[in-house]
Order: C-alpha cells, then structure tokens, then sequence
C-alpha cells in the first residue's frame, strides 16, 4: 500500500513483452542492468531457476528519459522541449 493507504499495483511484464518494448537482446539488458543503466529485474521465486519479470512502470519511465535525452536536429540540447 502506498502511504496515502491507496493499493497501488505494479505489472510485471516477461521477457516475451520487455523485447517488444525494448529491442535489445537479452545479454545487453542484463549488462545494462549490472551496471545500474536499466531497471532490475524481479525474481518471482525462490529457486536459481525462477521466472522473473520487470516492472512496467519502470520500462517505461526508462524509455521516455531515453527520448527525453535525445538533441534535436541542428539544436542543442534542451530540458525535453523543442528549440524556437
């Protein structure tokens, strides 16, 4: 629960849905991940064998600052919106 006492849900997406989101093999994103440039991944269970997944909302916070990051054409970088 979050502090306001609201139940606050968080998707856990497999790797089958994170590919179509992010088109990286699965080697680089866990290179990312070791090294704290993507969201880690959650273990689901116990064993060394356990499926594991990612939170959505993470992904997703991930690839906009990805986006946000970008500079436009011809223009300096900017805090996400276009030069005039």
């Amino acid at each position: 629960m979050s502090p306001s006492g609201e139940l606050v849900m968080n998707r856990i997406i497999d790797w089958k849905t994170l590919k179509t989101m992010v088109p990286y093999a699965r080697q680089h994103i866990a290179r990312l991940e070791k090294v704290g440039r993507f969201p880690q991944r959650v273990r689901l269970g116990n064993g060394p064998r356990s499926r594991c997944g990612w939170v959505y909302d993470e992904v997703v916070t991930w690839i906009e600052d990805r986006m946000n990051d970008r500079t436009p054409p011809g223009g300096a970088m900017t805090l996400g919106m276009p030069a005039r």
